[in-house]
C-alpha cells in the first residue's frame, strides 16, 4: 500500500462533500424541504451508518454496555450543549448553539477520514472497503452541512462551514496514517457521534422542519432522506 492511495481517497472525499454543499447552495431557495430531506438523512446516517459500523468494531474489543454508554453520552452531551441558551429545536438556533449542528457534521467526517487511514494500515482490502462506505455519503454531509447552517446563520456562515467540513476527511485521511487508534476507541467514537445524530434529527431538524412547513410533503422528504442512506448503505455492504 502506498500512502498516495489513500490520500488521493482523502481528496476524493474532500472534493464530494465540496459538491454536494454546494448544490445545496445552488438550490437554498427549497430549504424548507431540504431541511426534511436532511433530517431523515442524518437519521439515515445514525442507524444505517454509524451505529452499525460501531457495532461491527466493537465486537471482541468493547463490550455492548460500554457501546450503548457512548451512543447515550453522545447523544445527552449534545443534548445539553445545543439547550445550553434555552429554546427548541422546532425555532432556528442562535448565538453559539446554531455552530453545533455543522461543527458536529464536520467532526464526523474527520473521524470518516480518520477511518479511512486506519483501514489502510490494517490492509489495503479493508480500506477500500471503508473508503467506498465513507465516498458513498459524502455528498450528503455536504448539503446536510449547508443546510444546517443555512437555517440558523447567513450563507457566509454556510459556506465557511463547508469549506472546513470539505477539509476534514482529507486531513482525517492524514491523521489515521500515522495515529494508532483501536478499534474498541473507534467503536466508541463512532457511537458517541450515532446518539449525537439521533439528536439532531429528532430533537432539531425534524421539528423545525415540520413547523416550516407542516405538509406531508415534509415527513415523506424526510423518509425519503432515510430511505436514500439505508439503500447506499445496503448497496456498499
Amino acid at each position: 500500500m502506498t500512502v498516495s492511495t489513500p490520500l488521493m481517497l482523502g481528496v476524493a472525499a474532500s472534493t464530494a462533500t465540496l459538491l454536494g454543499g454546494g448544490a445545496a447552495l445552488r438550490w437554498r431557495r427549497h430549504l424548507v424541504l431540504l431541511l426534511g430531506i436532511t433530517a431523515g438523512i442524518v437519521l439515515g446516517v445514525a442507524l444505517f451508518d454509524l451505529l452499525p459500523e460501531a457495532i461491527e468494531l466493537a465486537q471482541g474489543t468493547v463490550g455492548e454496555r460500554w457501546l450503548s454508554g457512548a451512543v447515550a453520552v453522545g447523544l445527552g452531551a449534545y443534548m445539553l450543549l445545543d439547550r445550553g441558551r434555552g429554546g427548541d429545536g422546532a425555532v432556528a438556533a442562535t448565538g453559539w448553539r446554531a455552530h453545533l449542528g455543522p461543527g458536529t457534521l464536520t467532526l464526523h467526517s474527520l473521524v470518516d477520514g480518520l477511518g479511512i487511514g486506519l483501514a489502510f494500515q490494517a490492509s489495503t482490502q479493508v480500506g477500500w472497503v471503508v473508503a467506498a462506505a465513507v465516498l458513498s455519503h459524502d455528498v450528503v454531509d455536504g448539503v446536510n452541512t449547508v443546510s444546517l447552517s443555512l437555517a440558523s446563520r447567513t450563507e457566509r456562515a454556510a459556506r465557511g462551514w463547508l469549506l472546513a467540513n470539505g477539509a476534514a476527511p482529507l486531513i482525517g485521511v492524514s491523521l489515521g496514517l500515522v495515529l494508532p487508534v483501536s478499534p474498541g476507541a473507534l467503536a466508541l467514537i463512532l457511537g458517541g457521534f450515532g446518539g449525537a445524530f439521533l439528536h439532531i434529527g429528532t430533537g432539531e431538524l425534524l421539528p423545525r422542519s415540520y413547523r416550516l412547513d407542516p405538509r406531508p410533503r415534509t415527513s415523506l422528504a424526510s423518509l425519503a432522506g432515510m430511505a436514500l442512506v439505508a439503500g447506499i448503505n445496503g448497496l456498499i455492504r
